[in-house]
């Protein structure tokens, strides 16, 4: 997981979310959006072993990048200091209301192919299960956006076939069954 923030820039662009966002960008909008805090306690919330931690890991750096491009765009403000451990002060930053309505969005917006299930769905999955949100409607759109993917991936008769082939097919049926999955639970609780 060490290589995912250095893959981050590549995640920009219209498909990612019309503001052009990067995971890293999203993840930190995730986490105030929980509470105001500053760039070493959102560092933590990201770090290897955490919640979020095991789906999108990065560098306290790129925490501070995010939180400078995120402030920019006018999605986070400044909204308080407190004293460092040992350091300088801390500003602690708050999620804007534009930004609220910008990770809502993103959080309900299924993702368009099936590599970006390890990565931006999961982030969603977990972000939004912190924050409560009912995504069984993300889950059931994720599937119908999906749908026409799994069956392009069937594999032809029976014969040999090309392990790339094979390795798409099989891994487009886990992330059908994992969406099934996901389903079925949510269900269950409701």
């Amino acid at each position: 997981m060490a290589g995912m923030a250095s893959r981050d820039t590549a995640h920009r662009g219209p498909a990612a979310h019309p503001l052009g966002l990067s995971l890293t960008e999203w993840a930190v909008l995730g986490i105030l959006s929980m509470q105001p805090a500053h760039g070493f306690a959102v560092a933590r919330e990201l770090e290897r072993g955490s919640a979020l931690g095991q789906v999108w890991n990065i560098q306290r750096p790129l925490v501070y990048r995010a939180l400078n491009r995120l402030e920019e765009q006018g999605l986070v403000r400044p909204h308080a200091s407190e004293p460092g451990a040992g350091g300088p002060q801390r500003t602690v930053y708050r999620i804007e209301r534009g930004g609220g309505r910008a990770l809502h969005r993103w959080l309900h917006t299924p993702v368009q192919h099936l590599r970006d299930v390890r990565t931006e769905l999961l982030l969603k999955l977990v972000l939004g299960d912190r924050l409560g949100t009912d995504q069984r409607q993300l889950v059931v759109d994720q599937q119908a956006v999906f749908a026409p993917h799994f069956a392009a991936l069937d594999l032809p008769a029976p014969g040999p076939v090309d392990p790339v082939a094979r390795w798409r097919h099989e891994s487009s049926q886990g992330v059908a069954r994992f969406l099934d999955g996901l389903l079925s639970q949510r269900e269950g609780s409701s």
